[in-house]
């Protein structure tokens, strides 16, 4: 999407009659986005967005995820038009294919877009087309076209929770999702007369910056051919059916064509190398070995897609019965084995999961995300020492490698005993100059401070949580409610005193927008 993204097309339609009641409490974002949204507040605004995502359930955080869609991104946004420019990625649970980018570099990436590509090209494409909205201003245009119209933009975070407060009781939720549902489609059209020459800017320049990167730039019209068979496979159908992304990002004969046209003109004149392609550095009877699960790039890909199609799935077993039925049609590859033994691990079913896992191993005997898996799996299953022995040695080989340690520490966490607490805190503290805002350490911090008696580290880190997962009001009351501890020394006291000021102004802003915490509110 080409302007505010997903949660922004979604609600403005629905929700401006809201904000226009509240307008006197919205800021009055002017008539140039650009001058008014500067760089810091554009990030702030990004960063809301992201939580209030979180807060209803959208966001797939998962450390080895993350890592994956993070070094795909940052490969490309370092070789777009404004490297020095500051990006997100992140991923989104639903499994219609969908992507965007909103304001302060945020892009998100619905699971649906990963489970339908081939390679890791193909989704690389997909993001340089949306780091190009950013870099190309688009994002701040949309801002500018929108005041034009009238439609209030704080975000699409006010939208959603201004359509649920409008709902009332339990069914909040519910009504947000409808209301991000019925918004899409009164806005589509708009978006697309909007953003026609949007697209093909961000064509040009994200084929550009994806060729820069050292990815194949034949990839964008592979996945544009994909897509355009979705297209005609829901030929006759329900708009419903037919792919976000398409709505918002029209595939044409042209389009594909003029894709075509340029991955020629560029493979010819770049220093793109593919896959199978000798290294010029060395002699020529020799070649790089290549990624066993053929993939370019990161050569995780395989493993990504499969986590998140089982991560994404509604459950478990319809996970389960995803693979049996692919297995029904072909036996299954190393990676889409690697994902029945995620989905038997969710499932818990441990040891499924380890009768999965060992012939893997034993083809990739140091691949860190079988590893992982592994030790999960034993760790589930009683085998207590054979799983320490196995994080331990990732943990020393990698002591500041984010997938490695939360996991680690998440297993320590389901022990329930204060010296696995202990353990967790120890190992965790590798990472913390680096968590400030991530979500799935300060629980997972959380935990093992409780574990291991350390109530006020435990506040602090379950506070944090909460105001990066959207709800900065109840991390102001468990901030408070530990102010009161008389057990508290001086430097925790400051920190704590600190933490407070810092969230204030955000939780107070969000009151004076006509904005509270659904659950509290009830309460």
């Amino acid at each position: 999407m080409a302007t505010l993204g997903l949660a922004a097309l979604a609600t403005l339609a629905l929700a401006a009659p809201l904000m226009a009641q509240n307008k006197s409490r919205l800021p009055d974002i002017g008539s140039s986005a650009g001058q008014v949204l500067g760089p810091a507040q554009q990030a702030e605004y990004g960063a809301m967005t992201l939580s209030q995502l979180r807060h209803y359930g959208y966001v797939l955080d998962d450390p080895l995820v993350e890592e994956w869609l993070q070094s795909v991104g940052h490969r490309l946004a370092a070789n777009s038009d404004k490297p020095r420019q500051s990006f997100t990625f992140f991923m989104l649970k639903d499994r219609q294919i969908n992507a965007f980018a909103t304001l302060g570099g945020y892009v998100g990436t619905n699971a649906g877009l990963v489970l339908a590509a081939t390679r890791e090209d193909q989704v690389a494409s997909v993001l340089g087309h949306e780091i190009a909205h950013v870099t190309q201003d688009h994002v701040l245009r949309g801002v500018e076209r929108a005041q034009r119209d009238s439609v209030p933009i704080l975000l699409a975070m006010l939208g959603a929770i201004l359509v649920a407060q409008q709902a009332g009781g339990n069914s909040s939720d519910d009504a947000s999702m409808a209301a991000l549902s019925a918004g899409q489609a009164l806005m589509y059209q708009r978006q697309i007369d909007y953003t026609r020459d949007n697209e093909a800017e961000a064509d040009r320049v994200g084929m550009q910056t994806l060729s820069r990167s050292g990815y194949d730039p034949k990839a964008m019209a592979e996945f544009f051919t994909t897509l355009q068979g979705w297209v005609r496979a829901n030929q006759g159908g329900s708009r419903e059916r037919t792919p976000d992304y398409l709505q918002t990002h029209p595939i044409t004969v042209t389009r594909i064509s003029e894709a075509k046209e340029r991955a020629a003109t560029m493979k010819s004149s770049s220093s793109f190398v593919a896959p199978s392609a000798s290294n010029p550095m060395l002699p020529g009877n020799l070649k790089l070995p290549q990624n066993s699960l053929g993939a370019a790039g990161t050569g995780q890909f395989g493993w990504a897609k499969e986590r998140v199609r089982v991560l994404s799935a509604n459950t478990p077993a319809e996970a389960i019965r995803e693979y049996e039925q692919m297995r029904n049609k072909a036996p299954l590859d190393d990676a889409q084995q690697y994902g029945l033994a995620l989905a038997r691990l969710q499932a818990g079913q441990p040891s499924g999961a380890i009768t999965e896992l060992a012939p893997l191993l034993e083809k990739r005997p140091g691949d860190t995300w079988l590893q992982l898996a592994m030790g999960e799996a034993e760790a589930r299953a009683g085998k207590k020492a054979e799983a320490d022995a196995r994080f331990q040695k990732l943990v020393d080989r990698m002591p500041r490698n984010r997938p490695v340690v939360l996991t680690y520490a998440q297993m320590l966490g389901e022990r329930g005993d204060a010296a696995s607490g202990k353990k967790a805190q120890g190992i965790l503290r590798n990472l913390a100059s680096m968590a400030g805002d991530d979500p799935v350490y300060q629980e997972t911090f959380a935990r093992a401070s409780d574990l291991a008696g350390d109530p006020i580290r435990a506040g602090e880190a379950h506070a944090e949580a909460e105001y990066l997962n959207g709800r900065p009001e109840r991390a102001l009351i468990q901030l408070e409610n530990l102010k009161k501890r008389s057990d508290l020394d001086y430097y925790a006291r400051a920190r704590i005193d600190a933490r407070i000021a810092q969230i204030t102004p955000t939780v107070l802003e969000l009151h004076r927008q006509g904005v509270k915490d659904e659950t509290l509110n009830r309460n």
